[in-house]
């Protein structure tokens, strides 16, 4: 006599009304959704980059990922596009380390290359380009294509207030967590599948999609003030409001520096001609909006 089979999603259910169980469903492709009349669209594109190591300047891409999707301005997510995906072989060996983070070894890149044009022709169509620490995707991507210069750019974990809507931390898998779902990680196809779902999901406390947080967030721009040549007995002081040092080759290097909102630009100067400099004195700050945020430049 064949057992009866199980019903997994009644199971579930069952788990998820009890306070002594939490359930995680791997993640399925978000199907498209009929996008109201009168709604403007744009294409963003998530991309995500796996590399030979953390610094741009000599590290190479070993695998590149961008999914393209449709976005109302209102932050809502309406279709998910066709991915792309390439691996290509580093100049180098991969690093074991980096081999056991994501699971890339130099058999699986061998002769493999990024098209320059089939990657600027995937990437052109793009309003809005977004990565999970943009910080660090930018800079390669720009290195490796120019067109990623040409974009205004946006990143899923630093410009969502993930803390203030319950999460506690700000990895992807962590993320993807707290929202009920998994995915194989550490593939560059499947991080942009995992932030993708993210953007398009409600927010837990504010009740908006992820995606409108993180576009008024990118809509607004920064001014970078730097606090060149202060003293050292200062430092402490510049570090606990939250300045950051900045000690590699870009301009200028080796000062303080930190990031305000345009409304705070007046304030934070008058904070340090009173508080750190004892005087007038001439600072140095420039405005930094999307096309520039996350890049060397800004």
């Amino acid at each position: 006599m064949e057992e009866p089979a199980l019903d997994l999603e009644a199971m579930a259910a069952a788990l998820q009304e009890s306070d002594d169980y939490r359930v995680l469903r791997r993640l399925v492709p978000r199907p498209p959704v009929a996008i109201p009349d009168g709604v403007v669209v744009r294409t963003g594109l998530f991309v995500d980059v796996e590399t030979t190591g953390l610094d741009w300047r000599q590290d190479e891409i070993i695998e590149l990922a961008m999914v393209p999707f449709r976005y109302g301005m209102d932050g809502r997510i309406y279709e998910i596009g066709e991915a792309f995906h390439g691996f290509r072989q580093p100049a180098r060996p991969i690093p074991p380390e980096i081999t056991a983070l994501t699971g890339i070894n130099d058999a699986m890149v061998a002769g493999q290359t990024l098209d320059l044009d089939a990657v600027t022709a995937a990437a052109a169509p793009a309003a809005l380009v977004i990565a999970h620490n943009a910080a660090f995707d930018r800079r390669f991507l720009e290195r490796f294509c120019e067109v990623f210069r040409t974009k205004p750019w946006a990143c899923s974990m630093s410009q969502v207030d993930w803390a203030a809507e319950g999460h506690e931390g700000v990895k992807l898998a962590w993320l993807a967590a707290g929202a009920g779902f998994f995915y194989d990680r550490h593939r560059a196809v499947n991080d942009c599948a995992a932030a993708i779902e993210l953007l398009a999901t409600d927010l837990p406390k504010s009740g908006v999609p992820a995606l409108a947080a993180l576009l008024e967030r990118a809509r607004l721009p920064t001014w970078r003030i730097w606090a060149e040549n202060s003293p050292f007995a200062m430092k402490d002081r510049l570090k606990a409001r939250g300045y950051r040092w900045n000690g590699d080759d870009a301009v200028p290097s080796r000062c303080w520096y930190v990031d305000v909102a345009e409304a705070d630009k007046d304030a934070e100067l008058l904070f340090l001609r009173q508080e750190i400099y004892g005087g007038e004195i001439d600072l140095l700050a420039r405005r930094i909006d999307a096309y520039d945020r996350f890049s060397e430049r800004g």
